[in-house]
C-alpha cells in the first residue's frame, strides 16, 4: 500500500532526491561553487581595495592650490583699483594677504601649507646686478632681479631637488622678519655681500605708459647665502633669467617690492600679498571641511577658489580601484549568468520529473508544497557551495587580485612615463615635477570577514529563489492530467 504521499515531509522527499540522483546534485554544487566562488572573489577584491585606498588616504593627502581667479574677479565687477597705484591696476580686491592665508593654515584638517609672492627688484647704487656677460647694444635698458617671497626656503623646489643649496646663514623660514633675505653666491661675490649686511632694492614693477617708476628703496639683511649649481654658460642671458640674481625674501618683504603692504620687523601681522597658496589636507574627503574654514577666516571663494590636485592619491590608487571596478562588474555578471543557467536547469529538471509531479498532484500534495521541495533542493546544494567558496575562496581571490591588479599597475605605469615631467602642484614656485612620485599600490591584501560571507552568501540563496521559483511557478501551473498526458 502507497504511503500517503500527499502529507509526505516535503525534506524527506528533497534528501531522497539529493541522495538519489548524485550526478545530478554534484553538477549543481559544482555550478554553484564556481558562481559563489567568483561573486566572492569580487566582494574581497573590492573590500582589499577599500581598505587600501583608506590607508593611502592616510599617506599622502591632497594638495589644495587657492589663487586670484581673473575671470571671475571682472565678473564681480570689485577690479577697480580703490586706493590708487599702491594698491595695484586690479584694485585691492585681487590681493590675497598673508595674513587671512596664515589664517586659513590654523585648519584642523590642513597637514601643511605654503604660499609665495612673485615680484622683481630694480638694482640701486649700492646692489648691482650680477651679469658676467655685458648685455649687447639693443639689449632692453631695463633690467631687475627675481625677488621671490617664499614662506619656508627648504620648500622651494630647486632647495628639494638639491639643484640649490644653502652654503652659509640661515634659510627663509615662516619666523623670518620681513626685511630679511637670502642671496646667491656670484652676486654676494659681486656685491662683496656677507651674512649680516644691509642691500638696497627699488620697487620692480614698471609703471604704466605716461606714470612715473616708483623710486622706493627697501633695506633688507643678508640672513643667509646659497649656491646654484646653474654654470655660467658664456654668453649673455637677461639679468632677470640668470640664476644667480634669484633672491629669496618673506612674502611681506616681497610684497614691498611690489609696491603693495607695509611689512612688519617680526614677520607677523603684516599685509603683504601672496601669488599663491597651497594647502595639503589630511584627508582628501576634507575639502569641503577646509572651503568651509576658508569662508569663515573672510576668504571670497569666487574670486580666490580653492581647486584641489590629488594626484598622489589618484596615483596610489588608481589601479587598485580600476581592479576593484573590474572584478565588481565581473562578479555581478556572474551571479546574473548563474541565474540563468540555473534557471534552465531547474526548467529543464522539472520537465524530467513531470511524471513525479503529476502524481504527487494527483495524489493531493499542494503545488507550493511541491516547488518548496525544489528550493529546499536547490537551497540544500547552494548552502555546500558557499561554505567551499568560504574556504577556497580568498586563494583564489588573493591569486585573481594580484593577476589583474599587476596589469593594472603595468598600464598605469607606462601612461605615467608617455606623459613626461609635469608641474608640481605643492610648489608655489612653479618647478617641474619635483616632488617625489609615488608607485601605485601593486598588492591585495584579501581578508575573509563574516560579512562577506553573509553577502556572498545571500547573493547565493537569492540566485537559488530566483533559479527555482521562475521556471517552478510556470510549470506548477499546469493541472496534473497535462503534466502526465503532455509534460510541457
Amino acid at each position: 500500500m502507497l504511503p500517503n504521499v500527499g502529507v509526505m515531509n516535503l525534506f524527506k522527499r528533497a534528501w531522497w532526491r539529493l541522495t538519489g540522483h548524485l550526478g545530478k546534485t554534484l553538477m549543481l554544487i559544482g555550478l554553484f561553487f564556481v558562481i559563489c566562488t567568483l561573486v566572492l572573489s569580487g566582494f574581497l577584491i573590492r573590500s582589499a581595495a577599500a581598505r587600501a585606498a583608506d590607508d593611502a588616504k592616510q599617506r599622502v593627502g591632497a594638495v589644495v592650490t587657492m589663487q586670484l581667479d581673473l575671470n571671475a574677479l571682472i565678473s564681480s565687477g570689485k577690479e577697480e583699483a580703490s586706493s590708487g597705484p599702491v594698491a595695484g591696476r586690479l584694485g585691492e580686491n585681487a590681493d590675497l594677504h598673508r595674513s587671512l592665508v596664515d589664517e586659513i593654515c590654523t585648519s584642523s584638517v590642513v597637514a601643511q601649507c605654503n604660499y609665495t609672492t612673485d615680484s622683481g627688484a630694480f638694482p640701486t647704487r649700492s646692489t648691482r646686478l650680477y651679469q658676467p656677460v655685458p648685455p649687447p647694444g639693443d639689449a632692453p635698458g631695463a633690467d631687475l632681479f627675481s625677488a621671490d617671497g617664499v614662506r619656508d626656503l627648504n620648500a622651494v623646489g630647486e632647495f628639494k631637488a638639491g639643484d640649490s643649496a644653502l652654503i652659509t646663514g640661515r634659510g627663509i623660514t615662516a619666523d623670518s622678519a620681513s626685511d630679511e633675505i637670502v642671496v646667491e653666491e656670484r652676486l654676494a661675490k659681486e656685491n662683496k655681500l656677507e651674512v649680516g649686511d644691509r642691500v638696497e632694492l627699488k620697487v620692480g614693477q614698471i609703471p604704466p605708459p605716461g606714470e612715473k617708476p616708483d623710486e622706493t628703496e627697501y633695506t633688507f639683511e643678508v640672513v643667509g647665502i646659497y649656491r646654484n649649481n646653474t654654470a655660467d654658460t658664456g654668453t649673455y642671458v637677461p639679468a632677470l633669467t640668470h640664476p644667480a640674481n634669484q633672491l629669496y625674501l618673506t612674502p611681506d618683504g616681497a610684497s614691498l617690492l611690489l609696491g603693495k603692504g607695509k611689512g612688519s620687523k617680526d614677520g607677523k601681522g603684516g599685509d603683504g600679498v601672496v601669488n599663491q597658496a597651497t594647502f595639503t589636507l589630511k584627508d582628501p574627503a576634507d575639502l569641503e571641511r577646509l572651503r568651509k574654514d576658508a569662508t569663515e577666516a573672510g576668504a571670497d571663494l569666487e574670486i580666490f577658489p580653492l581647486s584641489v590636485n590629488d594626484k598622489q592619491y589618484r596615483t596610489l590608487v588608481g589601479p587598485i580601484n580600476e581592479t576593484a571596478g573590474f572584478a565588481t562588474v565581473t562578479a555581478w555578471l556572474v551571479a546574473v549568468a548563474g541565474t540563468a543557467i540555473l534557471a534552465l536547469l531547474v526548467a529543464s529538471s522539472l520537465r524530467e520529473r513531470r511524471k513525479e509531479l503529476g502524481i504527487l498532484l494527483s495524489l493531493g500534495e499542494k503545488k507550493p508544497r511541491l516547488l518548496g521541495q525544489h528550493l529546499v533542493e536547490i537551497t540544500a546544494c547552494s548552502v555546500v557551495a558557499i561554505g567551499l567558496a568560504g574556504a577556497c575562496g580568498p586563494l583564489l581571490s588573493q591569486a585573481v587580485g594580484d593577476r589583474l591588479l599587476a596589469g593594472e599597475v603595468s598600464s598605469a605605469q607606462e601612461e605615467a612615463a608617455g606623459r613626461g615631467p609635469e608641474r608640481d602642484p605643492s610648489d608655489p614656485l612653479g618647478g617641474m615635477k619635483e616632488e617625489e612620485d609615488v608607485d601605485p599600490i601593486d598588492s591585495l591584501a584579501i581578508r575573509l570577514g563574516p560579512a562577506d560571507i553573509g553577502k556572498v552568501g545571500a547573493t547565493g540563496l537569492g540566485i537559488a529563489a530566483l533559479a527555482t521559483l521562475v521556471p517552478g511557478s510556470r510549470i506548477l501551473r499546469l493541472n496534473p492530467r497535462d503534466l502526465l498526458t503532455k509534460g510541457d
